[in-house]
Formats: C-alpha cells, structure tokens, sequence
C-alpha cells in the first residue's frame, strides 16, 4: 500500500515537473494548432459518418493505455501490464481490419490537390461539383408520383433531434437514382424514411412517431401520419408521396400541404431550404415554418377571445 501511494505521488510530481518546465507559450500555440488541425479533419471526414464510432473507440483505447501506465508507476504491474497488452493487441487488430480504409486515407493523402480539397466547402461533391438536391429529388418525386410508389422524406438541419440512428446509416450523396432504389418496393428500406441532411441522405429506413391528432381525416395512411408527427416535434420537413394515390406532400410544423404539380413543389423545396432568395411575392406564397406558426398563433389567440 506505501509503494502505490508513493508511486502514485511521484507520477503526479513528475508530471507536473514536466507541464511546469516543458510546456510554455510557444507549446501551447503547438498544442492549439494540432487542436485546430484534428477538429478540421473530424468535421470533414468523421462527422456523421461510419467511422465516428471507430475514432470513439479509439478514444477508449487512448484512455485505457494512459490508465495501463498509472497502474505500472504505482506498482500495480500485473493489471497494468494486461490492460497495456489488451491495447497493444486490439490496435494491432484494427490495422488489419482496416487496411482497406487505411490504403483509401493514404491515396487521398498522396493526391495533388489534397489541402485544396481539406480547405474547400463541405456542400460540394467529390466530384468538386455541388449537388441540385432539388433537382435531384424533384427528378426521383416524379417517377414515385407516377408508379403511385410510396415515399418518405426528411429534410433536417439540426441532426440533434431526429430519428436518423433508428435506421440505416448511409451518410450518401443525394441522387435520384439512391432515392428510387430505396423505394422500390422489393427494397427492405422503402416502408421507412429517407433523411436527408444538406447534399447528403444520412440514414434510411428510418421510423418516424406517428402524429396523435384525433382530428386528422381518416383517409391519411401511416406515412402521412408519420410526416405530420416528426414535424410536430422538430423543425423538419417532410415530403410525403402516396402509395394508394401518387399525390405528393409536404408537412411542416404539423401542417400538411398537396401538391398538383412539380414547379410548385421544387419552388417550395427552394424556399424551405434556403435554396432561394425571398421577395415580397414569395412571402405570399411561401410554406414555411416561420409563416405556419405564426398563423397557428393567430388562430389560437381568436379561439380564446
């Protein structure tokens, strides 16, 4: 028991020795710059992705090996030498299981153009190209109208609060020809909904609350009533395509709004993604979130006088 606290007490003398004498302004600007690099890198390419959970673990195994160390300076070196050996054997693991992925980083890394591409926008493809989600959805929304094949759509901002884990990870570009794959109707996702983030589709299959308004007409089917439920809980929206009729919808804000034509609709689609500049006339027409609940708020103030 003295060797460990004593063992204890010199690690915490030595490490203070060490921040004291090694790390001085010029370190910390170091420290900071290497912060910025690795957040830059994990926006870019970690972020609502698969390998999220990977740089997680890793995590993990950086704290279990910093541990593994602690329990060998206080003597405790039977359990800190099997923790150190646990990390050593699953990092070795991971190399191999990821080698794939490593050899991808490595070809990425040895491209020309490489810090053009780390500093340039997120929105734009890999291509270099930014993606017409409108066109891109409106082009899949009229062949699922036409085939009366059903289809489920969420346009997200905030990732937050949303139901996107629920489902399949895709983390995929927006395409037309994703979007009719996942819903044909042979497909295991299409009774789920897509989620859609920017230009990309983030997860699908994904299960949506149903709406419990006692008022809402009996002819609505359990993807409309999943629409108008996710949008009375979050700022999504939703485009809804029906399965028995082929009409098209979009609900925000709990409110539900049919579509007779496609030019409306991508109009909308516009507004509602801050894809277009707004004028006066759009302001009469536009359906959007600001707009329904101000509504909503008049008619609540009438029904109380």
């Amino acid at each position: 028991m003295n060797n460990m606290l004593t063992g204890l007490q010199n690690l915490i003398v030595d490490w203070h020795s060490f921040i004291k004498g090694a790390f001085g302004w010029k370190n910390i600007f170091e420290v900071l710059i290497i912060v910025a690099i690795l957040v830059l890198i994990y926006q870019k390419f970690i972020k609502n992705s698969q390998s999220e959970k990977f740089v997680k673990g890793a995590f993990v195994l950086v704290f279990i090996w910093i541990l593994s160390e602690i329990l060998i300076t206080i003597d405790l070196q039977i359990l800190g030498v099997f923790l150190r050996s646990v990390v050593l054997f699953v990092s070795l693991s991971l190399i191999v299981i990821f080698q794939p992925e490593l050899r991808k980083l490595l070809g990425y890394l040895g491209q020309v153009d490489f810090i053009k591409r780390l500093l340039s926008n997120s929105k734009t493809s890999s291509a270099g190209k930014s993606i017409d989600v409108i066109k891109e959805v409106t082009e899949a929304v009229k062949y699922l109208s036409k085939t009366h094949t059903g289809a489920l759509m969420v346009f997200q901002k905030d990732l937050s609060n949303t139901f996107k884990d629920v489902g399949t990870i895709l983390n995929a570009d927006v395409s037309t020809e994703l979007i009719l794959t996942i819903f044909h109707v042979n497909t295991p996702l299409h009774d789920g909904a897509i989620v859609i983030n920017g230009e990309k589709i983030i997860s699908a299959g994904v299960l949506l609350p149903l709406t419990e308004d006692p008022k809402l007409s009996w002819k609505y089917g359990t993807r409309h009533r999943a629409a108008i439920g996710m949008t009375e809980t979050s700022d999504a929206a939703c485009l809804v395509v029906s399965e028995e009729t082929g009409d098209v919808s979009i609900t925000m804000d709990g409110s539900l709004k049919k579509y007779d034509d496609i030019p409306t609709l991508k109009a909308d689609l516009e507004n509602i993604l801050g894809l277009k500049k707004l004028n006066e006339q759009d302001n009469n027409k536009i359906f959007n979130l600001e707009n329904l609940i101000s509504k909503n708020k008049k008619t609540e103030k009438k029904n109380e006088k």
